[in-house]
């Protein structure tokens, strides 16, 4: 039976919105009007017009001290521009400090908008970025743990170090797995986690798809697990959800979002199915 989904806001930090003061007002409006979750893009650049980027993990820890029960977290981190020590340390921080409300979204990340990666020295290859990826997923389910980590692979070496303090939620802070739903690594990734946030989905019947695929390569397919999906503000969502999404996510135009137009998909309030018939 169709039933409504988990309702988010999804905002690059751009421009007006690149203060964590006002990204933490922003998410507090919202947890008062009745949204589930408040997620913010995980950028170091964006072409014109866009000129100024906030870091979202400081914007991050502003929006856990200014709610109490909205879902929060990047969405998504490129998790080879981070160092997994420096990001162990950040996610258990925000996580402690929302309570235990953070949601990790993770991706390979791309130089397609600004060339972030190349500007910045830092590797370029999908395919060497994805094993980095994989294995940093290792580091970081460890490190939340609170035993001693010792790994020494292709890309990071953690020589017998603790982490805390952990997580408040564990075994692990909840991961989604982003990816482009046309290719076929992402859900094998996804199938890991907790959840799959697939871009430039074509229509509701491929999610229904690409939620068998994940179920069967999960170790427990009736374990829960998150289908996040992207929509654009107004969109109804019924096809959607009962395709298997369990979170909708309201999109906004990076080039053009303003502060005004935010405000103003805030107060009309989450996204809701519509009514059987209509």
């Amino acid at each position: 039976m169709t039933t409504n989904p988990q309702s988010a806001l999804w905002i690059p930090l751009f421009d007006e919105l690149a203060d964590p003061l006002v990204a933490a007002r922003l998410a507090a409006e919202a947890e008062e009007v009745g949204w589930h979750g408040f997620f913010v893009w995980d950028r170091l650049t964006w072409p014109a017009p866009v000129s100024r980027v906030a870091d979202p993990w400081i914007a991050l820890a502003a929006i856990a001290a200014a709610t109490e029960s909205l879902r929060l977290g990047p969405m998504v981190s490129p998790v080879a521009r981070y160092r997994p020590a420096a990001l162990a340390r950040q996610t258990a921080a925000v996580d402690r400090l929302s309570e235990g409300r953070l949601t990790l979204g993770i991706g390979l990340g791309g130089d397609a908008f600004g060339a972030e990666f190349a500007r910045t020295g830092e590797q370029v290859d999908d395919r060497v970025r994805a094993e980095m990826l994989d294995e940093a997923l290792d580091i970081l389910t460890s490190a939340w743990s609170g035993r001693p980590v010792r790994h020494r692979g292709p890309h990071y070496v953690i020589d017998d170090l603790t982490f805390l303090p952990t997580p408040i939620q564990q075994p692990r802070v909840p991961i989604w797995a982003a990816g482009n739903a046309s290719l076929r690594r992402p859900p094998h990734r996804a199938a890991r986690v907790d959840g799959y946030f697939p871009m430039e989905v074509r229509d509701p019947e491929q999610l229904a798809e690409i939620g068998e695929t994940i179920r069967a390569l999960r170790p427990d397919p009736t374990a829960p697990f998150d289908l996040a999906m992207p929509l654009p503000p107004g969109a109804d969502p019924t096809a959607y959800v009962a395709a298997g999404a369990t979170w909708c996510l309201t999109e906004f135009d990076p080039d053009t979002i303003t502060l005004d137009q935010v405000r103003g998909v805030l107060r009309d309030g989450p996204t809701t199915v519509a009514p059987a018939g209509r």
